[in-house]
């Protein structure tokens, strides 16, 4: 039986978790579950007024690493597909289903791709990526995607845990284990209140290219990729 989990990092995303958990709510899930990356204002109790499961960081980790505390919870709870939402209000309720709602194969990441949102910083350094590395996939920073099977037990690895950015390294890790990536095209809103953590300056984008840079060259550590597969495959 499918069992699905939605999970939403949040750092100091006080003035917009309360309307995307709503909007998380219309969904058909299981359960809803809020990682609060050590914020330093009201995000987890206005999370927790909401009725959903708030796991909480003591500090700031990273938002991949919040992303994997959620998804491993999940995956304790016997969770077979987990729902990835940003908590600052791009991501709608009907995109979210759209994925939901998608038949892919049991041992795949499913991405809502909406190409066409960012700014030049994004689309230069999404073009860099997709010509080093091969990746077929147009939305590479997209956080709205759905786990299912290999994919998640993957995402959850402590190979994963080495990714400091979930998009280009989770994809890279995904593509190395020959696990499907497919995208979905849905609409997507504008970001509310702050800009982009990685792409609001050139100083930051420059940092975040020369690592994942470093990532593509080590092609996210392929020489483990046997190891971790022949652990998925025992997980079946």
């Amino acid at each position: 039986m499918t069992q699905t989990a939605i999970v939403i990092p949040a750092l100091n995303e006080a003035r917009t978790i309360a309307a995307v958990l709503a909007s998380a709510k219309q969904l058909a899930v299981d359960e809803i579950i809020v990682v609060d990356d050590g914020s330093d204002d009201d995000t987890a109790r206005i999370a927790k007024r909401q009725g959903v499961t708030v796991l909480s960081h003591v500090s700031s980790r990273s938002a991949w690493l919040a992303m994997q505390t959620g998804m491993r919870y999940a995956v304790k709870r016997g969770y077979t597909r987990v729902l990835t939402m940003d908590a600052d209000g791009q991501h709608t309720a009907e995109s979210a289903q759209t994925l939901l709602n998608t038949t892919v194969k049991a041992d795949a990441l499913l991405i809502g791709s909406c190409p066409a949102r960012g700014s030049r910083l994004r689309h230069t350094a999404w073009w860099m990526f997709r010509r080093l590395t091969g990746l077929k996939v147009g939305d590479i920073t997209s956080g709205l995607r759905l786990y299912s099977g290999k994919a998640l037990h993957a995402a959850v690895s402590r190979q994963a845990s080495m990714l400091e950015y979930q998009d280009v390294g989770v994809l890279l890790l995904m593509s190395h284990l020959a696990l499907d990536i497919r995208e979905v095209q849905v609409p997507m809103r504008e970001r509310v209140g702050d800009k982009s953590r990685i792409f609001s300056s050139w100083g930051k984008v420059i940092y975040y290219m020369i690592t994942t840079l470093l990532l593509c060259a080590a092609k996210a550590f392929p020489q483990k990729s046997a190891k971790l597969e022949k652990r998925l495959t025992h997980a079946d």
